[in-house]
């Protein structure tokens, strides 16, 4: 009881809440009394989870990487609970495979989720914050952010550019004096949620990258820094360790970490294609065909 207790009245705005790390922040803070304001662009998944969670939770179909979808997500949580305590830019995706083999616009669309869908979020969630003096911006960024990953070199300059973003504005605050705006960025270890059905793929093998952590250690890790603010927080020992590493053997690190990444593609088994979720809200995504596929094909 003291829990709920404990988040009643506070107001969380959580994207990417359709599955994994979002649904889960989500149904643990609705649980524990807090308001939850939850959007992705599955609009059918966010409206169960929104009755699941009770009367103060409300879904927004939204699609980060437009900035008019997230103005109207912004919007409806001002006017279902008139204010916005916590703003989590978690919604995210991957594309895998040789860089040159990968549409340019699927790489572009890697970007636009991930780096400019928490650009757009940070920006909603700032503006209001800075009227009320307070909130806590939370931006899930991964251990990508502190190691390249070949073969995800997009993915890796989205999450590059997301942790560059969050610590750009933690010291813009400081020096602003909003000492009661806290940003926070996350950087966890691979986790194991339906993330491989969503990404992009075109490395012509299984996305087979692990072991996977449990992803209830990245929804507390979230949820803990809603009372406890830090500037940066690696989840889990491969993330931390690959942190710690790179800082002080940055070349072996990098090349042990593009050296294991690629093993593990090549022995993966084989498999077609495909742009997955980058442009639709179907977890089975969507097959491309054409020279691509051929030339894929004779790689693998």
């Amino acid at each position: 009881m003291a829990t709920e207790v404990k988040r009643a009245g506070l107001t969380v705005v959580i994207t990417g809440t359709s599955s994994g790390i979002g649904k889960g922040v989500a149904q643990q803070l609705a649980a524990q009394g807090a308001n939850v304001v939850l959007a992705a662009r599955r609009t059918k998944e966010i409206e169960a989870l929104a009755d699941s969670c009770g009367p103060n939770a409300i879904a927004v179909t939204a699609d980060v990487s437009r900035e008019e979808d997230v103005a109207k997500l912004y919007e409806a949580a001002m006017e279902e609970f008139s204010e916005i305590d916590v703003w989590i830019n978690n919604a995210g995706i991957g594309t895998y495979g040789s860089f040159t083999d990968t549409p340019l616009r699927d790489l572009n669309r890697t970007m636009e989720i991930n780096f400019l869908g928490t650009i757009y979020g940070s920006h909603y969630a700032l503006k209001q914050f800075k009227k009320q003096e307070y909130g806590t911006l939370i931006n899930v960024s991964s251990f990508a952010s502190k190691t390249p990953l070949p073969f995800g070199a997009a993915y890796t300059g989205s999450k590059y550019g997301i942790s560059g973003l969050s610590n750009g504005l933690h010291q813009e605050m400081r020096m602003d004096g909003f000492d009661d705006i806290h940003i926070c960025s996350v950087d966890p270890w691979v986790t194991d949620t339906p993330w491989t059905q969503h990404a992009g793929n075109y490395s012509g093998h299984e996305i087979l990258v692990g072991p996977a952590n449990d992803p209830q250690k990245v929804v507390d890790t979230i949820i803990g820094l809603i009372d406890n603010p830090k500037k940066s927080v690696e989840i889990g020992a491969k993330s931390k360790g690959i942190a710690i590493a790179g800082s002080l053997m940055p070349k072996t690190t990098k090349g042990s970490t593009g050296r294991t990444l690629f093993n593990m593609i090549q022995e993966a088994p084989p498999a077609p294609p495909t742009s997955g979720s980058l442009y639709e809200s179907s977890p089975e995504g969507t097959s491309v065909s054409g020279d691509l596929r051929e030339r894929l094909k004779t790689k693998t």
